[in-house]
């Protein structure tokens, strides 16, 4: 658990000389954001030379430095015991399993029953940490793996190597769509003009890079397994919709469904009633930052989409029976022909 107060003395080394004071700062205290930095200069906690320092104040090396960091409880989102799935718990990081339909950050019409509430409870000292020490988030509808971090210090290591893009993240995403190979969609993504709930590719957007290959096939659906570059809202959604590639079950961005002809009743029951996006979080691959060693996890595809899979390669293995009994009858309806052939 991090210190409410903890007080850094050092000497800045000749090599600062020229920068401005935060960025001389968050160089000698990586373990800390230079936001965090820059909020602790404005609070006075920052003395150079013995003297309050402006954050743009120009260093020459050399300077003595004082800087009381202090972590004050954010006290605006309330602790709720809420269950959690914990995949791996250590002093520096939690690896959590989010159930879909559990939102991860309060907001409009979800102020409470949230992730960051249940962090809260399962460890008060997350309060001190930005958003409860969560590093990325999951739509409220998509399930699978995140990562909390336990301090600040760790909190910014982690958020630094989310920008490097050092942390793998591979999703399952079930499509309605036959590609032919994988992929890679780079493409901006930004708000929509119109429907401002949700994003679409537009070309003064954000860079966001997606890339997928075929995991398994079905009769007219593919399971994919994606991974990200970048982390846009949406991202996964709005870039396989965008390439007619849109996920099952998605209300956003995946259209309405149609009935495909010869689908058994049990597959399209459970079509329609799977009201969500199909979509896993499935493996987050990082370097730990208490050790520095590379670390992976893994968790398995929800119930629900268990099922779901499992009626798809129902349908497709009937298909398949069906086509080859169609194959054979017609091969033997081609050997009598050419038997009754004067």
């Amino acid at each position: 658990m991090p210190p409410e107060f903890q007080t850094h003395r050092l000497e800045l080394p000749p090599a600062a000389a020229g920068l401005r004071l935060d960025q001389a700062l968050a160089a000698a205290l990586p373990q800390y954001s230079r936001a965090r930095l820059q909020r602790w200069i404005r609070d006075g906690a920052v003395r150079l030379g013995g003297r309050a320092a402006r954050a743009r104040d120009r260093v020459c090396g050399g300077e003595q430095i004082v800087v009381e960091a202090h972590f004050a409880a954010d006290d605006s989102v309330g602790a709720e015991a809420l269950p959690l799935h914990i995949v791996h718990q250590d002093r520096e990081l939690l690896v959590l399993d989010k159930p879909a339909g559990l939102v991860v950050h309060p907001g409009a019409g979800n102020r409470a029953h949230t992730l960051q509430n249940a962090l809260l409870a399962h460890d008060p000292a997350l309060a001190r940490v930005p958003r409860a020490g969560l590093v990325h988030r999951l739509d409220k509808q998509t399930s699978g793996l995140l990562i909390v971090a336990r301090t600040p210090e760790v909190h910014t290591r982690l958020v630094a190597q989310l920008a490097a893009r050092a942390i793998g993240r591979e999703y399952l995403a079930l499509v309605v769509g036959q590609p032919t190979g994988g992929a890679r969609i780079d493409e901006p993504i930004g708000r929509h003009r119109s429907l401002r709930t949700r994003m679409t590719v537009r070309s003064d957007g954000r860079e966001a890079i997606t890339n997928f290959r075929i995991e398994e096939r079905f009769r007219v659906h593919t399971l994919l397994r994606v991974q990200l570059e970048t982390g846009r809202t949406h991202q996964i959604r709005v870039h396989l919709a965008h390439v007619g590639l849109p996920l099952v079950g998605d209300p956003a961005y995946g259209g309405r469904r149609r009935q495909v002809a010869g689908e058994a009743a049990a597959l399209n029951t459970l079509l329609h009633a799977f009201q969500r996006q199909a979509l896993h979080a499935q493996r987050l691959t990082l370097t730990h930052p208490g050790t520095g060693r590379q670390i992976s996890f893994d968790t398995p595809v929800p119930a629900d989409f268990q099922a779901l899979l499992a009626a798809l390669r129902e349908d497709a293995g009937v298909a398949r029976a069906a086509a080859h009994r169609s194959g054979r009858t017609a091969l033997r309806g081609r050997r009598r022909g050419k038997s009754r052939s004067p």
